[in-house]
């Protein structure tokens, strides 16, 4: 099960019942009615006027009291909206089974706690459909008070957890702050009318991932940025002004109403992209040896795969032979995910980089920890720095980079099970839809004239461009290949998640 709290807050609470009494955005909505709320739902009904419309004056007018009397000391935006939806293939619950889960939600988060009806919060639980209910609630007390919020979400996340253990719904992973920062729907709706494949802030947090796992330095990291055609500014300390204190990063085009850039700062990508954790990369413990001349020999550039393979099939033997508590396992299932970004971006693939995005979760130990290096982690992330430097490098398309697309999905096959032993199904589920991902990547469908091994690496990955030149982007059409670039996949409409106000 899954709660969901509407953010910002609402200012009316008016307009919202309306949306969840209406027929909704596509019609979904079916028989809405009130199945919980501070007082018996028989009560608290909107009745029915002649026309067939509902009467919202009253339940509006006992909902607005205890705000009205807070006065200036209510909250600007108190309408708190909290959605509650069970999975596809659950069984369909109950009214009442649904209005318990509504009020063990308003005991959890100390909006109204049981036995306390009379002093809490006003809210009401609407069902309009099969598989969610709508809990609406006005942020002022009937006894005079304001109440908190602190931890609402994870609040919610427990009571979530508790009704699926209780009703016997799909078990959902707990809130371990292991998944990125997904985008809102207003960012989706606007790639989409941009005709985008994508949101920026998804495209920012694997470019700002790959260069991160790319560079050695501070330095070096906003060098590949800037190479990488990212927008980036740095904040600095005010006592020290030559320390960079924090950092934010911009797609060039996306602007906001105003015209200006629309900018995210490091942890709203990603936990461990926050400039803190960034830093620890660059640590002593983690630093590998500066990048090497680069007039290397096509033997010597191909070896550099040779030894990335090496690298991650005897790190997925020590994951696998590593007890789960073992930092070693930790530190190994965070590097892989540079080893991957590296890999993705240097060899072009689009089936790469969905690899890369499928295992993100699964590199990351929960709360944001950054685990302790260890010389099984510190080998990938070398093996990852010798790749960026070097790959582009490369002009024999051989069978290496595919040789160490299987190692590296046996790897994530290995964090797998490491995040299964764990008991962390999220992560595991991750590290497996990466592992398919990866084995799709490495045994491309045979074409017509295709028969040797370089043959079949050419046809997953772009041609390898000259010394210094950018690679293709996969689908972007080279010298030899004729015909304009086919138009940008336009993503289909975000389903709706819940009203707008």
């Amino acid at each position: 099960m899954i709660g969901k709290i509407s953010t910002p807050r609402g200012e009316h609470v008016q307009p919202l019942l309306y949306y969840l009494y209406g027929p909704g955005r596509h019609e979904e909505h079916t028989d809405p009615h009130i199945v919980a709320g501070w007082r018996h739902p028989a009560s608290l009904e909107p009745p029915l006027r002649a026309d067939g419309t509902r009467d919202f004056t009253k339940l509006t007018g006992l909902l607005l009291q205890p705000q009205a009397a807070l006065g200036k000391r209510a909250y600007e935006r108190p309408v708190w909206h909290c959605s509650m939806r069970a999975a596809p293939e659950d069984r369909m619950l109950g009214d009442d089974e649904w209005a318990a889960i509504a009020h063990d939600v308003m005991d959890r988060t100390g909006l109204a706690l049981y036995g306390q009806e009379d002093q809490a919060v006003r809210w009401v639980a609407v069902r309009h459909g099969d598989d969610h209910i709508h809990i609406v609630a006005m942020l002022a007390r009937q006894d005079g008070g304001k109440p908190g919020l602190s931890w609402e979400r994870v609040k919610v996340r427990a009571a979530c957890l508790a009704a699926e253990q209780r009703y016997g719904l799909r078990s959902t992973a707990p809130a371990d702050r292991t998944a990125a920062r997904r985008p809102t729907r207003a960012e989706n709706e606007k790639a989409a009318r941009r005709g985008l494949d994508e949101a920026p802030r998804i495209t920012l947090r694997r470019q700002v991932a790959t260069a991160a796992a790319s560079a050695n330095s501070e330095d070096e990291f906003f060098a590949r940025l800037d190479r990488a055609g990212v927008l980036a500014r740095k904040r600095f300390s005010v006592k020290n002004p030559g320390q960079v204190t924090g950092y934010s990063v911009a797609m060039p085009g996306d602007t906001n109403k105003n015209g200006g850039s629309v900018w995210y700062g490091g942890g709203k990508l990603a936990a461990d992209l926050s400039w803190p954790k960034l830093r620890q990369r660059w640590a002593p413990a983690r630093a590998t040896p500066g990048p090497a001349h680069p007039n290397l020999t096509a033997e010597e550039r191909n070896a550099v795969w040779e030894h990335a393979t090496r690298v991650a099939a005897e790190a997925a033997a020590q994951i696998r032979n590593l007890a789960w508590s073992d930092p070693a396992a930790a530190d190994a299932a965070w590097a892989t995910s540079d080893t991957l970004h590296v890999a993705a971006a240097m060899l072009g693939s689009r089936i790469l980089s969905q690899a890369t995005d499928a295992y993100d979760r699964a590199a990351r130990s929960p709360y944001g920890r950054i685990p302790p290096p260890t010389p099984v982690g510190n080998r990938l992330r070398q093996a990852a720095r010798l790749i960026s430097a070097f790959a582009y490098l490369t002009q024999d398309r051989s069978m290496a980079p595919i040789l160490l697309i299987v190692k590296l999905a046996a790897l994530a096959e290995a964090v797998a099970g490491l995040r299964q032993s764990q008991h962390h199904a999220a992560q595991a589920a991750a590290a497996l839809r990466a592992a398919e991902r990866l084995y799709a990547a490495a045994r491309p469908a045979p074409a017509p004239g295709a028969s040797t091994a370089a043959q079949l690496a050419s046809l997953s990955f772009p041609k390898a461009g000259k010394p210094g030149e950018r690679l293709l982007a996969p689908g972007q059409p080279g010298p030899d290949q004729g015909g304009p670039p086919r138009p940008p996949r336009r993503p289909s409409p975000p389903r709706p998640r819940g009203p707008s106000r």
